[in-house]
Formats: structure tokens, sequence, C-alpha cells
């Protein structure tokens, strides 16, 4: 065989899906399930009957653009691997999340239920998007970071962590909003008496963007299991 480097989870499962049609050795949610059901907590699979809002997870499969009487409207199905729901979303959402409203990607939404007169089922009428990253800084609370000090001081680089990952600006109509996590230090010092514990909570200056690719800098110089997203 030709040597080459192996696809990672979601390469592999949308190629199964174009192959055969649907994700055969697992599914695209399974990678960010763990995170995700600690904010989105309702699998579809469970959706009360309310007109309350509901905070929802899951893939986009069989998206698509038509021609609404109020301008474009997407339609899509909302998948988590527990269930399937038809949803639908208006032309400004199409505009302001054109990147991440396609198949085969995360999205966690905030809609409500409603039923589908076409259909007969029930629809999910979205309000609001996000994609995982932005959800990490509208639902989760601050980063921990578990870290011990010895002689040589506290062994973790913050400062380049924050300069390669800070917070973003963006634009909004209530003006410019900065996104970003908090960070909070869980310490422990140790020394010939014993141990001692406390958590400082880092300042607004301390905030950063949470990519996978800076929690991944930041795991990597935080020991393993010691450095999550608080989400309550």
């Amino acid at each position: 065989l030709v040597q080459a480097t192996p696809w990672g989870v979601k390469e592999r499962l949308v190629y199964e899906k174009t192959a055969v049609g649907f994700y055969l050795s697992g599914h695209l949610f399974d990678e960010v399930v763990t995170e995700v059901r600690r904010f989105a907590k309702r699998p579809i699979a469970e959706l009360i009957d309310t007109r309350e809002p509901q905070l929802l997870a899951g893939i986009i499969t069989d998206f698509r653009v038509i021609n609404g009487q109020r301008g474009k409207l997407a339609l899509f199905k909302l998948d988590d691997g527990s269930g399937v729901i038809e949803a639908r979303a208006d032309e400004a959402l199409i505009n302001a999340h054109k990147d991440l409203l396609k198949d085969d990607e995360l999205v966690i939404v905030m809609g409500k239920q409603q039923p589908d007169r076409f259909s007969g089922g029930m629809q999910l009428t979205v309000t609001q998007v996000w994609d995982l990253e932005q959800a990490r800084c509208r639902f989760g609370k601050y980063l921990r970071v578990r870290a011990a000090t010895g002689p040589q001081g506290l062994k973790l680089d913050m400062a380049r962590l924050l300069r390669d990952f800070p917070a973003q600006k963006e634009v909004t109509e209530q003006g410019a909003l900065w996104r970003g996590l908090a960070v909070r230090l869980a310490l422990t010092c140790r020394g010939e008496e014993g141990a001692a514990q406390a958590e400082l909570q880092l300042g607004e200056q301390a905030r950063f963007y949470p990519s996978n690719a800076a929690l991944a800098s930041w795991w990597a110089q935080a020991a393993p299991g010691t450095a999550e997203i608080v989400y309550e």
C-alpha cells in the first residue's frame, strides 16, 4: 500500500457517508459529545413539548436553501446520534453563518420546536447558532488549570499562551464585544512542611479564545487531565 497520512475521524466518516450514504464506523457527534453534553444537555431524542427555546447540538445533514416568502430559508436536519429533527434558519442567520451552516458541520443552536404543517411532524425554528469554539465562550465560565509550584516557580508559560491565542473582537449591533474565556489557576504549593492549595482568578487581560489549538497548548503544558473548561 502507498504510504499516506491516516485520515482523521471527521474525514473518514465524511468519506463513508459519501460512499454508502451514511456514517458507517461511528458518528461525527461522537467526537464532541462528552464536552457538548456539559452545556447542551438534552439529546434530540429527548426533546420536550414546549414553546420555550431549547438548546440543542448536532451535525447538519441534507442542507439546502430555498426562496421563501420572506427571503431565503435554510432547511436541514440536525442529527446528534440519538435522533434527528428537521430545522430551519432565516436569511439573516444564513448570511451571518455562511461558513458554518453546511453539511457535516457541528452546530449548537437555540430554537423553538413547532409543528410542521407540511410533514405533520415537528420542526425546529433556529434563532441562534454557534460553533463549538463560540459556544465555549458563551456557555463556559472559565478554564481551570491545575498547576504545582516548586523551587523554580510555576511551570506554565501563560504569557505565550495568551499572546498566541488572544480574545477575539466581534462587532455586533450593540457594539464591539470581546469573545474569550477567563482563566483560573488552581495552585498547589509544596514545601518542607506540606502543601497548600489556592485558586486564583486571573484578570480580564488573561482571557483567551478557546480554539482547539489553544486548548491543546494549555493541555500540553499542564499535567494530563488538569486543564478543563468549567461550564457550571
